[in-house]
């Protein structure tokens, strides 16, 4: 292969200055309050215009389009409310994941608000996989004997698993916003925007809790038709806490419908009503009214959901945010903070003994395709993220489940592993997902085959080799920025995230004075002066073999943050590189 080594890939950065001249900010200024910083951001974000800008400064629920503009959802919504009316029994299958399990939370909240109590599925990861399988039908029609099955965040491609239900009288909805393959599903309604919708719409990048909050909003519109006195009771705001977490934790863009949701779901996230939500935060170490942040669901809350999906039961998330009672949502909750703990030990071994394996057998390679039999399945997803980050490259981590070899990949920008995976999928027993992130099974026996298939056509794709691995500063600060009110200008973009990344802001020649503290493995604080003469925390993660040094100046990029702790709000920045500085 000609691929770049590995081993040649992983430490070098190339910063790239902001690609905007002043020029190009003078007729922002208005709308940012004369703050070049915010006009400088408002235009790497794409909003140029007063309009545009109005949208993305003051999200309004009220811009949310038409539910019934999205395909299939009016008779999809309709078909609920039919069985609402007529006692049906209805079964909700859901995936495991964070995305999967707020959709099937929100649903069946909604549904038991309406007087109906479906059955909740999730499939059991390691004895019935993931999505629309068999197994996992049989267990549902044997659990509900369901008049109606609501397929989320999976389905798009289950064309012999709808056809198994449409055999014994099941009618079946799905909502999902995964690719499709090939063959779709028939006799039944599939509400997703990327098969049937384009991807110019404000909701064509929802991910399924944003669609199944689409659904419910056009179920209160239709039960309104019909003069339903609960439906004009409801207030759809007090679930947009379920739709901000799964909408950033499954790393949509949040621009359009998905800024929206996320932006006043997040404020709702903080002041949740729902008791499971309320348990979450306290194991999670959330104050409570705390402003909550996209990594707030990201690195506390998201992975202690997925925690039980990956180890144990995935049902039992779900159970905690269905429950009304808040003993029963904290003892569960409790259980995912302790799988959480036990996830992350399993991942850290098998994440070394990965990166030992990349080191020792792909380094001439333009992908990594790592396996081994005693791997933990569970945590190969994270693991081959945490490789594709440090490699810069398509990274698919691979462990055993049976007879198979089973596992995710994650993509870097630039590649999308959807296409890579359709043109070698002969050696794939099954695989689905997004252009980001997959999951894939096959025989241990066509490994090889499939390593290399990979990897050539990635790099027939990417004739000139993968994305150089680049920092981009959005804007480079001056020392008399660095004063509080820099953090408040930044509040006004938020929130951050796919699609909206959290600015990188350079500062040039700074100098610190003070020695940086080490902390954990590989981490240390330091101290940043401030154009008001105090000192401002900083943390750098995973830096600890290259730290500031002290007296010389250097150029560094940052981001900048809140950090809470102990009831209190305090400014910090976060260091993801370092360089000396050059006059």
């Amino acid at each position: 292969m000609s691929g770049v080594a590995v081993s040649e890939r992983t430490d070098f950065v190339r910063w790239q200055d902001p690609d905007y001249l002043d020029s190009d900010l003078a007729s922002l200024l208005p709308y940012s309050k004369e703050s070049l910083l915010v006009a400088a951001l408002l235009f790497q974000a794409g909003q140029r215009d007063a309009e545009s800008i109005e949208h993305f400064l003051k999200p309004r629920l009220s811009s949310l389009d038409d539910p019934f503009a999205i395909t299939n959802l009016r008779a999809a919504a309709e078909r609920v409310s039919k069985a609402l009316a007529s006692g049906e029994r209805i079964a909700i299958v859901g995936d495991y994941d964070v995305d999967g399990i707020t959709s099937s939370a929100l649903l069946s909240r909604v549904l038991r608000y309406f007087g109906v109590k479906p059955v909740s599925i999730v499939p059991r990861r390691f004895e019935e996989g993931y999505g629309l399988s068999r197994a996992v039908l049989e267990r549902t029609l044997e659990e509900s004997q369901a008049d109606l099955v609501i397929a989320l965040d999976c389905g798009t491609n289950s064309v012999n698993e709808v056809a198994f239900l449409r055999e014994r009288d099941v009618d079946v909805v799905i909502v999902d916003h995964h690719q499709s393959k090939e063959e779709l599903p028939t006799d039944c309604l599939l509400v997703n925007p990327h098969v049937f919708d384009g991807q110019d719409r404000p909701w064509s990048y929802l991910c399924t809790v944003g669609l199944v909050f689409k659904l419910v909003h056009g179920l209160v519109k239709v039960l309104r038709e019909e003069d339903n006195p609960l439906a004009f009771e409801i207030d759809l705001k007090d679930y947009l806490d379920l739709v901000s977490m799964g909408t950033v934790a499954d790393l949509v863009p949040l621009n359009e419908e998905n800024r929206i949701l996320t932006f006043h779901g997040l404020k709702q996230l903080g002041n949740s009503c729902h008791p499971g939500v309320q348990a979450l935060f306290q194991v999670s170490g959330i104050d409570e009214g705390q402003d909550i942040q996209p990594m707030d669901v990201s690195f506390k809350l998201g992975p202690r959901i997925n925690a039980s999906g990956r180890l144990a039961d995935a049902a039992r998330p779900l159970e905690m945010l269905i429950s009304d009672n808040f003993d029963e949502a904290f003892k569960i909750a409790s259980e995912l903070d302790d799988l959480n703990r036990e996830r992350r030990l399993i991942e850290r071994g098998v994440a070394d003994a990965a990166e030992a394996w990349v080191v020792e057998n792909q380094g001439k390679a333009s992908s990594i395709v790592a396996y081994d039999s005693s791997w933990h399945s569970g945590v190969v997803g994270i693991v081959a993220g945490k490789l594709a980050r440090r490699f810069h490259c398509p990274a698919i981590v691979l462990g055993q489940d049976g007879d198979l070899a089973k596992g995710s990949g994650r993509s870097i920008a630039g590649v999308n592993l959807v296409e890579m995976l359709s043109a070698c999928d002969q050696y794939l027993e099954k695989w689905g997902g997004h252009p980001m992130a997959v999951g894939i099974s096959l025989r241990p026996g066509a490994l090889e085959d499939f390593r290399h298939a990979f990897d050539a056509i990635i790099e027939k794709t990417l004739e000139s080799g993968l994305p150089e691995r680049t920092l981009k500063i959005a804007y480079w600060l001056t020392p008399k920025m660095m004063k509080p009110s820099l953090w408040g200008e930044l509040d006004r973009l938020r929130p951050f995230g796919e699609g909206n990344p959290e600015p990188i802001l350079g500062l040039r020649g700074i100098t610190l004075t003070s020695q940086p503290i080490p902390f954990g493995a590989q981490h240390y604080r330091f101290q940043l002066p401030m154009a008001t003469g105090k000192k401002l925390s900083g943390i750098a993660w995973g830096q600890g073999e290259s730290m500031v040094p002290l007296n010389q100046p250097v150029d560094l990029a940052l981001r900048f943050q809140w950090n809470h702790w102990n009831g209190r709000k305090v400014p910090q920045v976060e260091l993801l590189n370092w360089r000396l500085h050059n006059k």
